[in-house]
């Protein structure tokens, strides 16, 4: 019978499952297939399954009680196995790389930072304090200069250093976080987003990072949205 499998953790992990149950419009009981040094967290599963609401928070609560009790190797939603016997083979094909994350990964939640501009009047008034020729297109624009090439050159100017300007956060950002971190990932930043980065975390470092949370919030004032989300479980670092 096809499983729905939601993480990976050592045998010797206590797996307590008591009051969380599975995916699906009827979920089947909670259970673990075991393999040498490993386990499985699996449920049977007699449907397809689709990343709804329901079903996803099925998915992470598993994720975050297996977390709460030691280090966990977290499965994408959506992994289905043929049956318990493909699932102890895949245990057993790498197992220990599976123990080697598990050990690079105690001890240690995601944390997930991102940040946007919400609010693009400060940082347009900067610029033009800090620009002259900036400056001067806007006064000219102002003044009633209709040249229509001083628009489209001011725009440009703008859109330019309010990138270097968001790159620059960005990295100093990066730099002061990634030292909470035991390793991190930045990715590409998405949307209005101009950061995106994932912290894989210790448990001794995580109320500095509280700290730093609140002090960065601080120093950066008006107009960006700092966004911090975790202890997540570190789906980012499984390798």
């Amino acid at each position: 019978m096809p499983l729905y499998v939601y993480s990976i953790t050592a045998k010797d992990h206590p797996r307590r499952l008591d009051g969380l149950h599975g995916v699906g419009a009827e979920p089947s009981p909670l259970r673990t297939v075991t393999a040498g040094p490993l386990c499985a967290v699996v449920s049977d599963v007699d449907e397809e399954i689709r990343p709804k609401r329901r079903d996803l928070t099925a998915h992470q609560a598993v994720q975050e009680q297996l977390m709460a009790d030691g280090a966990v190797l977290p499965l994408q939603f959506g992994y289905i196995a043929a049956d318990d016997l493909s699932v102890r083979e895949a245990l057993a094909a790498d197992a220990d790389g599976y123990l080697s994350t598990l050990a690079r990964l105690e001890g240690c939640a995601e944390y997930h930072v991102r940040a946007s501009q919400t609010d693009d009047a400060p940082l347009l008034q900067q610029i033009l304090a800090d620009s002259p020729e900036a400056r001067d297109l806007n006064e000219r624009i102002r003044g009633g200069d209709r040249d229509p090439a001083l628009p489209l050159a001011l725009g440009e100017m703008v859109a330019h250093e309010v990138q270097a300007r968001q790159e620059a956060l960005a990295a100093g950002l990066t730099e002061t976080l990634i030292s909470f971190s035991r390793e991190y990932l930045a990715r590409p930043p998405s949307g209005s987003d101009f950061l995106n980065l994932s912290l894989l975390v210790p448990d001794e470092q995580k109320e500095n990072l509280r700290v730093a949370e609140a002090n960065m919030a601080r120093e950066i004032g008006s107009g960006i949205d700092l966004r911090f989300s975790g202890p997540l479980p570190p789906y980012s670092f499984v390798q």
